[in-house]
């Protein structure tokens, strides 16, 4: 008996066990498919906020570069920020990136086999850390990329990178006509919802409040009466008043524009800021209809006239443009008007074209928004019809908050940014700002952009008292000389600068601040050959330059490359005109073969003004940077003075034997921020951070007059 009970305990214990088993394969996750990305591939290209992927074995390697410590500027290869970071090794593995926040600074460091460089500034960030997923956060098993390489994007969508000339909203109407409806169908209300529009396409949501908040005393109201229309914008006020006219005789009807029937009916609920709108069923549907007869003899058929050719733009001022519009509630309906009016005059005088300028615009009041970018409309007709379109926004005139916006938002690849082509923003101001405008104005132009500012009605004497930020505009603009800032007495005199303001923008050659200290420097090396160096350290050495030269936007207009060697003898290299690529030129490096021999320091700082210097650009910096490793055999203070007396900025490096009053005589003042000294040749890397620090603190130091 008692064997029987055991037995059949037994058999329960088994069947239950078996029963959680099979309970637990059913409840097993799926398996999260991870992409592999190549050891190159930076944060900056992906579009996901946070993801997960595999990183390749070999990542550990000095092409692959890292910008920061813990926290990386997006242009960084994820994996070597992870191989940094220490989460894989160079056998790769799974990371989990997270995207941040841009920094004002980036630290480089050495760790885990990797030198990561330092960077003043960028507009995002990312981390990395272990590849598993997060509880709750669901990872894409696809990457979306934000330049034209191959990746699903949607669900049968792919991204393309062409300009759009006239970007039409669609709509779609779900109705049924084949069958007749019942009467009581007659009411039944339908949906009518916007198709969504192209990827590239920015989309502009205004969104109208009943209740508006009032100004603050500090910003002055400006009136809206109709009267006083000065000549030259009466025809804008006229137009005004037949579109108010119009939209009270059409009724509801406007909401569905762009569709091909709409209904009649009057007595339906408005449509909403959705597009979503109630209609009869009947009233959509189209009656039978003759063929169409367009009119056309056979001979017109047969010979169509030629469409209108589209202007490619013109290619003597191609600059990617952004106009700041002022939205806020004091310019008032009238003056908003005159603004767009203005707004298209300068469109059409610019000759907008994808071989010439393109203009976005950005609206802004409390807060910044974007009409449409660069690569939205590609010639003038377009650009001016969708000018017409743009609705007031209302709220104060955040100046500030619109220029940091445009810095980090506005001047982006996958907005149409064509990168050999200078930044403009050109900022409308009614009045004055009512908040500060100096910091955010300072870190756009450090990013490379030209700052114009157009004052309407500037502030009179009673009035400065109530001005935020004296002076805003010099504070702000690219350069204080006046070639920036164009002060308007009237809205009605507006017009009147239409043609001085793009003759300024289309003066590429006085953008100064399209200028960078990345782009804007002839640099020479002059590098000691001498037998004491050796060729193992010659060659870590070259290394040293090459680490500092990649750094730079290197191009026949941007930064140049030279260098020369020196013994007792000296060797030009290669001259600033030799090499107009990156790639070139640290080719070029590599190549160079050790010579040995003496040490004529002196000598070499002669030959270098006279062979190299003295071919670099009248609007270049002139940047020396002299590597030595022992005591001159010559005097160096005399040649070094002649030197920064042409406008030589020069840094001395020295390394194990190097003479220190030697190299504070050849650096410029002051000495501790131009003269370095290692103890190794191993430890020359530390110095590059630094020295690419100093050269762009330098020049963004630089007066603004």
């Amino acid at each position: 008996m008692k064997v029987s009970v055991i037995a059949v305990i037994l058999a329960l214990c088994l069947t239950c066990a078996s029963a959680a088993k099979e309970a637990t394969k059913k409840t097993k996750k799926p398996k999260l498919y991870v992409p592999q990305i190549d050891c190159d591939v930076k944060a900056g290209k992906i579009i996901n906020p946070e993801f997960i992927v595999k990183c390749p074995p070999g990542c550990q390697d000095v092409k692959y570069r890292v910008y920061g410590t813990d926290i990386y500027a997006s242009f960084s290869s994820m994996c070597g920020a992870a191989i940094h970071s220490g989460i894989i090794d160079n056998s790769g593995g799974k990371i989990l990136v997270q995207k941040v926040a841009g920094h004002s600074g980036y630290k480089g460091s050495f760790s885990n086999g990797i030198r990561s460089l330092s960077l003043p500034r960028w507009r995002e960030s990312f981390i990395v850390s272990e590849g598993k997923p997060r509880k709750g956060v669901i990872y894409p098993p696809t990457l979306e990329y934000s330049s034209s390489k191959s990746s699903t994007v949607k669900s049968g969508e792919t991204f393309h990178k062409d300009y759009r000339t006239t970007p039409i909203p669609s709509l779609t109407t779900q109705v049924t006509t084949t069958t007749p409806a019942p009467t009581t169908a007659a009411t039944e209300p339908i949906n009518v919802t916007p198709k969504p529009t192209a990827p590239l396409m920015t989309t502009r949501t205004t969104t109208t409040t009943a209740a508006v908040k009032p100004r603050p005393p500090v910003h002055r109201v400006r009136d809206i009466g109709s009267s006083g229309v000065h000549p030259a914008y009466s025809s804008v006020a006229a137009a005004a008043s037949r579109q108010i006219q119009a939209a009270q005789g059409r009724g509801q009807n406007q909401a569905l524009r762009g569709t091909s029937t709409y209904a009649s009916n009057r007595n339906v609920p408005r449509a909403t800021t959705g597009l979503q709108r109630q209609e009869p069923v009947a009233a959509f549907r189209k009656p039978a209809e003759p063929p169409l007869n367009l009119g056309f003899s056979s001979k017109e058929e047969l010979n169509p006239k030629p469409l209108e050719p589209v202007s490619q733009g013109n290619p003597n001022c191609k600059v990617d443009l952004s106009f700041l519009i002022d939205g806020s509630w004091s310019i008032g309906k009238r003056r908003f008007q005159i603004q767009k009016q203005f707004l298209s005059d300068v469109s059409q005088a610019l000759d907008i074209g994808i071989a010439g300028p393109l203009m976005g615009i950005i609206q802004y009041g409390d807060d910044p928004s974007t009409e449409f970018n660069l690569k939205t409309y590609a010639n003038s007709r377009d650009l001016r019809n969708a000018i017409e379109k743009i609705s007031q926004k209302g709220g104060l005139s955040n100046v500030g908050r619109a220029l940091s916006f445009v810095n980090k938002n506005f001047f982006l690849d996958a907005n149409g940014n064509r990168g050999g082509a200078p930044n403009v923003a050109i900022v409308m101001v009614d009045g004055w700002p009512t908040d500060k405008v100096e910091e955010a104005s300072r870190l756009a132009r450090e990013s490379g952009i030209n700052i114009f500012f157009v004052t309407i009605e500037a502030a009179d004497e009673n009035e400065k008292q109530n001005v935020i930020e004296p002076n805003f505009v010099d504070k702000a603009v690219c350069r204080t000389n006046g070639f920036y800032s164009i002060n308007v007495p009237s809205w009605f005199s507006l017009h009147k600068v239409v043609q001085l303001l793009v003759k300024r923008v289309c003066d590429t050659d006085r953008l100064a601040c399209s200028k960078t200290c990345l782009n804007s420097a002839d640099i020479g090396f002059v590098i000691d050959g001498s037998s004491s160096v050796g060729t193992g350290n010659f060659r870590t050495l070259l290394q040293f330059v090459a680490n500092i030269s990649k750094e730079f936007e290197i191009s026949d207009t941007d930064t140049r490359i030279g260098a020369v060697q020196y013994t007792y003898e000296q060797r030009l290299e290669f001259g600033f005109d030799k090499y107009s690529t990156k790639q070139d030129v640290l080719n070029a490096i590599k190549r160079i073969n050790y010579w040995s021999g003496g040490t004529s320091t002196g000598e070499a700082i002669n030959y270098a003004s006279e062979h190299l210097f003295s071919k670099s650009k009248p609007n270049k910096r002139k940047i020396m940077i002299l590597i030595t490793d022992g005591r001159s055999y010559d005097d160096v203070q005399v040649p070094a003075m002649t030197a920064h007396q042409n406008g030589v900025i020069a840094y001395s490096i020295g390394i194990a034997w190097a003479a220190q009053d030697e190299l504070e005589a050849i650096a410029t003042d002051p000495d501790k921020e131009h003269s370095f000294f290692v103890d190794e040749f191993d430890n020359l890397y530390k110095f590059v951070p630094k020295i690419i620090q100093n050269i762009c603190t330098e020049f963004n130091s630089q007066p603004r007059n």
